[in-house]
């Protein structure tokens, strides 16, 4: 992207009490990003399909409105974090959507995983209005969410990056620009391939250990300190060990973005052996009714291919 092509676009001042904020998808980690603005003092409209899921927002001051639109034409800068690229297409796209609403001078801001083909789509819909939009999607789960602890990858117009880095620092901590409309989604397509693998070496590294006789908590103290250290270690065995397969992160989410990672890696002559291995694990997963599992549901199908299942430890290393 060119200078030229940067300076089209008017600087924006994000202040609490003066920038008014849209919020498109409550669920489990929106929830707690977008009441993390609201606590910052800004004034916050949401918008979710499921009115239920953002009652705690609306308890805390957030106003409702009926549709993406509403958000957009209530909002200075509107956030979507939403389930699927099909989601994300309608939400922006939409007879009722975001860019129906849309005016000169908005940022909109999508943190769903999804294609990067996609963003850049809704960057193009967006320019030809006067507006712009980042891509910035997080990694970090439920309990980054909820601690306002997420790393955030940003792709787009680096001034509508900088006008927004103070919502972006309300939720997270590790906050980088990564470079033109897109590049926040192959960002976060690279820190998928890394998660995948991970996860698949910390169940397997449980099942074998559960085998041979270990005390899995001990085991676990010595690996988590060593070489192997990892996100994964510390924060889901302890939750697998519990067989406490609640979602930070959806299983029927994470084979999306595999799905869309292939897609890509295919798109450019790329070959990732590992990555579709684990994808496939993914999809058995899912199709054994675990979709709405979190990732490290992936243990249940490893236990399945084995024949064995990890029995449930009670004690200390009970958590989350």
């Amino acid at each position: 992207m060119s200078e030229a092509e940067r300076r089209w676009f008017p600087v924006m001042v994000v202040e609490p009490g003066k920038t008014r904020v849209g919020w498109i998808g409550t669920g489990v980690m929106g929830r707690w990003m977008c009441e993390h603005v609201l606590n910052k003092g800004y004034q916050v409209t949401v918008y979710n399909r499921t009115k239920g899921k953002a009652q705690p927002l609306l308890y805390k001051g957030a106003k409702w409105a009926d549709s993406p639109k509403e958000v957009a034409e209530q909002s200075d800068v509107v956030f979507t974090i939403v389930g699927f690229p099909s989601d994300v297409r309608e939400v922006y796209f939409g007879e009722k959507g975001i860019l129906a609403g849309t005016r000169a001078g908005m940022i909109l801001v999508d943190m769903t995983t999804t294609q990067p083909s996609l963003a850049k789509e809704i960057y193009e819909a967006a320019k030809a209005k006067g507006a712009t939009a980042l891509d910035a999607p997080v990694s970090g789960g439920d309990v980054g969410a909820k601690e306002a602890r997420l790393s955030i990858m940003v792709g787009g117009e680096k001034e509508a990056f900088d006008a927004v880095l103070p919502l972006f620092e309300a939720m997270g901590k590790n906050i980088v620009y990564q470079g033109n409309p897109g590049s926040g989604q192959h960002t976060k397509m690279c820190n998928q391939i890394v998660i995948a693998g991970t996860m698949i070496g910390v169940c397997e590294a449980l099942l074998y250990g559960y085998k041979a006789g270990l005390n899995l908590e001990t085991m676990l103290q010595s690996i988590s300190k060593g070489a192997a250290a990892c996100w994964t270690l510390d924060n889901l065995a302890p939750r697998i060990l519990q067989r406490n397969f609640d979602p930070g992160f959806f299983v029927e989410h994470f084979v999306k973005d595999m799905e869309i990672t292939l897609k890509e890696a295919a798109a450019m002559n790329l070959c990732l052996p590992a990555l579709a291995l684990v994808h496939q694990l993914y999809v058995a997963l899912k199709a054994n009714g675990h979709g709405k599992k979190g990732t490290h549901a992936l243990i249940l199908a490893l236990e399945q291919l084995s024949n064995t299942v990890m029995e449930r430890k009670e004690g200390p290393s009970e958590q989350n």
